[in-house]
């Protein structure tokens, strides 16, 4: 089962048989993605357009919270997010090992300024037209708008959707979804980055990682949704004067080990008010 953490209320309507220097501003309101829930058609995901698929693909409705994710590495931020990745690769056709190691790269693997502060994975600026959330932040320009989410797979969404509805990188949906190394190329082809060495800096991480496999486990199954992923509730608790992080992980009913890895702690030393995030399966 591969972990989550943070608020992970990802994917909850899946329609199949089978089964993220600066200045900050006062967000604007609007929904990052459409959720629509009109009954499925026959039609492969190959076949469809967006409408269509956001018909057979939807999100859970946004809470309107902002959802905070500690992740504490590379393959922590794989095991979080690989399912959200999977399930964009079958509602829209981009390979999941190119989503991901996009992710992990614009995103500092989820522990970058941006992200932390905005959940933007993808470094997705605002843009004519944005109506949803945004805060600012120094980029190629200073103080630049990027759009905010409320959760990750939001932003996830909003990728998939950028990149399935401009003309200039409609030729990528033409290949093959598991031949990660040409989209890479394609990417840096159709102007997503200016770093030229941005393709291979994709290919590494997914080689490194493995994160082809991803793919073929999509490819293997059909671009059709296959399960809902697992579900958790993130909360915290403050330190109180006896605690242990032993004491702490019996009453939650979490493993010490869990407990340092959710707080990035390096030993089992904790102080009296700090805060530490607790998770628990829904």
């Amino acid at each position: 089962m591969i972990r989550q953490i943070g608020y992970v209320l990802i994917v909850a309507l899946l329609l199949s048989s089978c089964g993220a220097k600066k200045r900050k501003s006062t967000q604007k309101k609007g929904a990052p993605v459409v959720v629509r829930t009109e009954k499925p058609t026959t039609k492969t995901t190959n076949d469809l357009d967006t409408e269509e698929t956001l018909d057979l693909f939807p999100m859970p409705e946004d809470t309107g919270r902002f959802e905070r994710f500690p992740i504490s590495d590379t393959e922590d931020y794989i095991d979080n997010f690989a399912e959200i990745a999977q399930y964009e690769m079958r509602a829209f056709g981009i390979p999941a090992s190119i989503t991901l190691a996009q992710g992990i790269l614009e995103s500092g693997s989820g522990r970058g300024e941006l992200t932390l502060k905005t959940n933007n994975h993808f470094g997705i600026k605002c843009h004519t037209g944005w109506q949803g959330e945004f805060d600012f932040h120094d980029d190629d320009a200073k103080g630049e708008c990027f759009r905010k989410y409320n959760h990750p797979m939001y932003s996830f969404r909003d990728h998939s959707i950028f990149l399935s509805t401009r003309s200039r990188y409609a030729f990528l949906f033409n290949y093959r979804k598991d031949d990660y190394k040409k989209w890479a190329r394609g990417l840096r082809q159709a102007g997503y980055a200016t770093d030229r060495k941005y393709p291979e800096k994709l290919i590494a991480i997914i080689e490194r990682y493995k994160l082809h496999e991803y793919d073929e486990a999509v490819v293997d199954t059909g671009l059709s949704p296959v399960r809902q992923p697992k579900q958790y509730d993130v909360f915290t608790h403050t330190v109180e004067k006896g605690d242990t992080l032993y004491a702490i992980s019996r009453r939650y009913d979490i493993s010490v080990d869990e407990l340092r890895r959710l707080n990035n702690l390096n030993d089992n030393i904790i102080s009296i008010g700090q805060v530490l995030n607790i998770r628990v399966s829904q």
